[in-house]
């Protein structure tokens, strides 16, 4: 692999197996020696950590859909100016666990709040940044559901959950998480040329082939 600066992002509904995924090419970077940056959102600074906290809790049942979709991209400006763009701007490769197509997916088709809403204010809170390439990871609801719940603590493999501890956004409905996956389809449909999509239900080994095999390429282009 030839090195520039690039920004990856990982997607997919909960569950999908992302977040392992992403370490996995973070080792693999490291043993090719390749500069990168290993981040993900809601957090990746200070700042953004304190609004994921508010964002994530369960004991906020309150928190409007509205005040969700702002809380989202306030952190996220704030994770693309502190550390996104000037990794970038150094040449290293950006890993990132999910931007703003998950605000599209979840907000959007999750929560049914207006699309193009949530798409101008990413737009103002990112400067209109956008992922050079993004891994959506599929897997049904049923099985994210699975994973979750039988999931133990790795904090290595960025997996800081117990099989009872689901966050807010993890605890909602079957339905909506349903609604998720449909809106990671509705917005693979239309960025094709930026998002490979990776069958997540196959096996961990399959799936981070699929992965590398697509960067080795995308990144000889």
């Amino acid at each position: 692999m030839e090195h520039k600066g690039l920004f990856i992002t990982f997607e997919g509904p909960d569950g999908s197996g992302k977040t392992t995924q992403i370490h996995r090419l973070a080792n693999e970077l490291s043993q090719r020696n390749l500069p990168y940056l290993l981040t993900r959102e809601p957090g990746g600074t200070k700042i953004s950590d304190t609004i994921r906290a508010i964002i994530l809790n369960p004991e906020h049942a309150e928190l409007t859909d509205e005040t969700e979709i702002l809380l989202y991209a306030a952190s996220r400006s704030q994770h693309v100016s502190e550390k996104i763009l000037p990794a970038i701007k150094e040449g290293k490769i950006v890993l990132c666990d999910r931007f703003v197509d998950a605000s599209i997916a979840y907000q959007g088709y999750g929560l049914g709040q207006p699309i193009e809403t949530i798409k101008q204010i990413n737009r103002f809170a990112t400067g209109g940044l956008t992922p050079d390439r993004t891994y959506m990871i599929d897997v049904s609801p049923e099985t994210g559901r699975s994973r979750m719940k039988s999931r133990t603590g790795n904090p290595e493999q960025g997996v800081t959950h117990s099989a009872t501890d689901l966050d807010r956004i993890e605890m909602r409905a079957l339905a909506y998480h349903q609604q998720v996956r449909e809106g990671f389809y509705a917005i693979y449909e239309e960025n094709k040329s930026r998002i490979c999509m990776i069958d997540g239900e196959q096996d961990h080994e399959q799936v981070f082939s699929d992965i590398l095999k697509d960067l080795t390429h995308f990144m000889k282009q």
